[in-house]
């Protein structure tokens, strides 16, 4: 039986991680989808909102799993038993660091496999901090995002009074 892990923040889930999560739950018996709780990043939801945004869209997913986790990755591998990593590829810039983040992984832990699977084309562009930055200027994530997820981000955003900052790498402003 092999086990394997998808880690991410998931904040917010969107179409691009949905794909690779489907694809990899076809190439496994049992997909754990793990949501790092502290990564050294701001949230823009608790581990809670991620958690449940994560497990709604995977819900009748017979072979999938949802948890959270924090600590280092290929440990909580270990500590479940899962053979392998599940990383996603969108563009050349990941290769790079996925490529490093692989070869550290296999130092510490050099029984867990790291498996990546190319993005789908239609997501390419997509990013959690994207989705995010475009959803707080009001913009329209409808085709990058579950209707649960836009649900999500319409009450952080849209909320009167709302003081959620989100300060992207780029930015759609300009």
């Amino acid at each position: 039986m092999i086990k394997a892990v998808f880690p991410g923040s998931f904040d917010p889930i969107h179409n691009g991680h949905i794909d690779i999560a489907r694809r990899a739950s076809r190439l496994v018996d049992e997909l754990v989808i793990a949501v790092y709780d502290k990564p050294l990043k701001n949230f823009l939801f608790s581990p809670e909102e991620r958690l449940d945004m994560v497990r709604y869209v995977f819900q009748s997913d017979p072979n999938i799993t949802v948890t959270g986790y924090s600590g280092i990755t290929v440990h909580y591998c270990r500590k479940i038993e899962a053979q392998l990593m599940i990383r996603g590829l969108r563009v050349f810039s990941d290769f790079e660091y996925e490529f490093r983040m692989a070869l550290a992984n296999h130092r510490l832990e050099p029984d867990i496999e790291v498996m990546a699977l190319i993005t789908s084309e239609e997501h390419t562009f997509l990013s959690s901090s994207t989705v995010r930055e475009i959803a707080s200027l009001g913009g329209n994530v409808t085709t990058m995002v579950p209707d649960y997820v836009k649900k999500a981000l319409d009450a952080k955003f849209l909320t009167p009074g709302s003081d959620q900052q989100v300060i992207p790498a780029q930015t759609f402003r300009d």
